[in-house]
């Protein structure tokens, strides 16, 4: 049976940090579904790349899936508005879930209200924020919390990646 991870995402991905670890993930055997608000809408990344959302949040379970991805650049600061993706996200915290996010991606854990006590990174403006929601911010190429993997930047991709792929097959 195929695993499925599910990545949030809209408008002004980061593409490379959709591309890079969507890439790994379906060379290493994993079925990557693109959530959004709207199934079949053509969303447009920082650069210019598109990508076709696969289903909507109101038709997928976070249980369903063997993980999630949260790629950056300004999709996660406009999925956050939306309690349907916080409680998405919510669910992979609660349950130490594989959970994997880069540069701009951890903005959406504010709204969860479960960074307290969890140690993470982010894209430099991003760190004091989830600092000030309780988590311990590191300003490292990638972090791991248990099931929760973080980077800073498309330049930590390779080790976000390959920490990713890890912690899926632990």
């Amino acid at each position: 049976m195929t695993k499925k991870i599910a990545v949030i995402v809209t408008d002004l991905v980061e593409d490379v940090e959709l591309t890079s670890p969507k890439e790994a993930l379906e060379n290493n055997g994993y079925e990557v579904v693109l959530i959004e608000k709207e199934a079949g809408k053509e969303i447009t990344g920082k650069k210019g790349e598109t990508f076709t959302i696969d289903t909507t949040i109101d038709a997928v379970k976070p249980e369903n899936f063997d993980g999630l991805l949260i790629p950056g650049g300004f999709s996660p600061d406009q999925l956050r508005s939306d309690q349907r993706f916080v409680d998405f996200v919510s669910y992979f915290l609660e349950n130490d879930r594989p959970l994997f996010a880069i540069c701009h991606g951890p903005q959406i854990f504010i709204q969860t209200g479960l960074t307290k006590g969890r140690t993470m990174t982010a894209y430099d403006t991003v760190r004091p924020d989830i600092e000030y929601a309780g988590a311990t911010v590191k300003d490292q190429e990638v972090v791991v919390d248990k099931q929760l993997v973080t980077s800073r930047n498309p330049d930590d991709l390779p080790a976000f990646n390959e920490k990713m792929l890890e912690v899926l097959h632990a």
